[in-house]
């Protein structure tokens, strides 16, 4: 059962402390991205098996979003938040101790279950901003999330290379405990709005789902994005390790911090829409992530090429995900964690598949291959949006 609560507004520490912490937690799903080249020579495999560290990764934090999620609805964020930081801890310390594949494959998956907490932090600042300043606060929130998304892949490549692949990931639990502690104190307790079983409460999640259409094309549309953007990094690592680069752990790394300036560029995206609606925000933001790729092929063998094209499909993909969530949080209803769970699962859905997909294409043609791979990808994301988009919009007057 829904049930109407009162929250206070958004204060300005609370703002700027939960960027901070989704930064944190969200950067142990990509630590292992630039390590790939490493924990496949350390544990003797190829390539295209070590990535599914990565896939597993992605299709984790999939199950958590799912499974996880909703519970922020019905239960003490705050309480949730520091029960699953305890998961995330003991699932990193088990990755860096690893002995076997095996084990590495489960830890992943169980990283990415349990690093879910920034979908929490999202909705809560969705659900205490005013109308006029909900972009904006979203994409504060998402704009520390981001960074550690990228910044990740920087400080994973530097500590692997000079330290060791193991070392990132106990540097990582270290990091997680000191985040329970900050939780502990400072943030403070949203009491849930649905009164219900956790069954009940999933098939509202399907329910939202099915019903939805502006949920619907906003959840595809960040699927195909995350999917082309994960197939750039995931194998961004194996094209540089070879000719002409020959670069390390630490050079791959580095492109975390070129496409940090695309991530912060996007964090303002919101201030656009006294201008524009946010279809022609979206709109933009996908031909950006398209854009992105032509450099990406044609310079290939170029560094400035590739940085281009980092930069640019990070700012298109942070863009319109920021879009995204503002266009279903505006949906009406207090359901926020749930709409964000159906989001969520479709975004890293995608990124796995774009993972998967990436990977099979290496193998087959090389990096040409990925970049066909991860325009597809693009361009699936700007079709459905065309077609769609405005579709979407007159159901929703009607409504």
């Amino acid at each position: 059962m829904q049930i109407e609560t009162s929250h206070p507004t958004i204060t300005r520490p609370l703002l700027l402390l939960m960027p901070v912490l989704s930064g944190l937690v969200v950067a142990n799903n990509y630590y292992n991205q630039p390590l790939l080249a490493l924990i496949a020579e350390d544990f003797n495999v190829q390539e295209a098996a070590v990535s599914k560290v990565s896939v597993l990764t992605q299709l984790g934090y999939a199950c958590g979003l799912l499974f996880i999620i909703p519970l922020g609805d019905k239960v003490l964020r705050k309480r949730l938040i520091l029960i699953d930081l305890i998961f995330v801890v003991l699932a990193l310390i088990m990755m860096a101790f690893a002995t076997q594949i095996w084990m590495l494959f489960i830890a992943s998956f169980f990283i990415g279950v349990t690093s879910v907490i920034p979908q929490l932090f999202v909705p809560i600042a969705a659900e205490l901003s005013t109308p006029e300043k909900k972009a904006a606060n979203i994409g504060i929130v998402m704009s520390g999330l981001l960074l550690g998304i990228l910044l990740s892949r920087f400080v994973g490549g530097i500590i692997g290379e000079y330290f060791g692949w193991r070392a990132m990931f106990e540097i990582a639990a270290i990091a997680m405990i000191v985040t329970w502690f900050i939780v502990y104190r400072f943030l403070p307790n949203l009491q849930p709005n649905f009164i219900g079983s956790y069954g009940s409460l999933m098939k509202s999640v399907w329910q939202l789902a099915k019903t939805e259409p502006r949920l619907q094309l906003a959840s595809f549309r960040g699927a195909m994005g995350f999917g082309a953007m994960s197939a750039l990094f995931t194998t961004l690592v194996f094209h540089l390790e070879g000719p002409p680069f020959f670069a390390g752990a630490s050079v791959v790394g580095s492109f975390g911090l070129f496409g940090a300036v695309g991530a912060l560029s996007a964090a303002f995206v919101g201030r656009f829409q006294k201008r524009f609606s946010i279809n022609q925000l979206i709109q933009a933001a996908l031909v950006i992530l398209l854009v992105s790729w032509l450099f990406t092929y044609f310079g290939r063998y170029t560094y400035i090429g590739l940085i281009m094209g980092v930069i640019l499909i990070d700012l298109g993909l942070q863009s319109s995900h920021i879009m995204n969530q503002a266009d279903y949080f505006s949906i009406p209803t207090n359901a926020t964690s749930r709409l964000n769970t159906v989001y969520m699962v479709s975004y890293f859905i995608g990124g796995s598949l774009g993972t998967y997909f990436a990977a099979l294409a290496w193998e087959a043609a090389g990096w040409e291959g990925v970049c066909f791979v991860g325009f597809s990808f693009g361009v699936l994301a700007l079709m459905a949006h065309l077609l769609f988009a405005k579709r979407v919009v007159h159901k929703q007057i009607i409504r």
